[in-house]
């Protein structure tokens, strides 16, 4: 049915939504983004779904935008960068609003957008020795899609000490931030996750539904204004002379100009 998704469902009513381009690292394709946003729609309209993991194939959970991706970015007119940004967008509040649980199983590190894939997890389990961070900057653009997920998830006040600095962190500190619930021995991820999935069979669904929608209600909204805004504000970012400087430097494999 998918191309870069594979999804296993047992006879619990568990379905396992693997990122699976091992290859690249589970980076976020345009195609996946879409594939993402149909899979969040069509798992959360189907009754025999009662939890949904999300866990990506290989060594990298998710190692955040596509290579091919940012060099059409650099290639594209203000105009299509807004509609690919807003692809993200779309497929994070896609993620976000599903209503069934989802549960992050964070094999390896996350990056960019794969943090913003953590994000919206109702809950994340990682393992020990992975590695995290929002490394925009670096490349003189900002973390602004993900943004309102990052902030409800670590709140302002934790997630200044890593939105803006593009500083990699580990598993325990991403516990500190809220990123993730648990950092766990590779071994022991499984059981992990499984502890948190056991806790939904034992709920009715239509309930723990309703309780999702509440408690999305009950913190910052985030709306279709709100999304228009992070969109806006990436897009202006493309457009600046240090996102120039900075993809430019990243592809020719040298230290962008205000690198000290």
């Amino acid at each position: 049915m998918y191309k870069t998704l594979k999804i296993d469902q047992d006879t619990r009513g568990v379905a396992t939504l693997t990122l699976s381009r091992e290859d690249k690292h589970n980076a976020l394709s345009e195609e996946m983004l879409i594939e993402l946003t149909d899979a969040a729609r069509v798992l959360g309209d189907d009754d025999s779904v009662r939890v949904v993991v999300l866990t990506g194939a290989g060594r990298s959970f998710c190692a955040g935008g596509d290579l091919k991706w940012m060099q059409d970015q650099v290639a594209a007119d203000p105009t299509t960068r807004s509609l690919k940004a807003r692809k993200l967008a779309e497929m994070l509040q896609a993620m976000n609003t599903m209503p069934k649980p989802l549960i992050g199983r964070v094999q390896g590190q996350a990056f960019g957008g794969g943090v913003g894939m953590m994000s919206v997890c109702d809950v994340a389990v990682g393992v020990t020795g992975a590695k995290f961070g929002m490394t925009e900057t670096r490349l003189g653009l900002i973390p602004a899609t993900i943004g309102p997920y990052v902030v409800a998830r670590m709140g302002e006040a934790m997630a200044r000490r890593v939105f803006m600095s593009s500083r990699i962190f580990d598993a325990d500190e991403a516990v500190t931030l809220g990123l993730l619930a648990r950092a766990v021995n590779p071994d022991e991820l499984d059981t992990a996750v499984e502890s948190e999935v056991v806790a939904y069979l034992n709920c009715a669904p239509g309930a723990v539904a309703d309780a999702k929608a509440l408690v999305r209600s009950l913190g910052a909204p985030i709306t279709d204004a709100l999304i228009d805004e992070t969109v806006a504000a990436l897009a202006e970012r493309w457009d600046s002379p240090e996102s120039a400087e900075g993809i430019g430097a990243f592809f020719e494999k040298r230290k962008p100009n205000w690198v000290k």
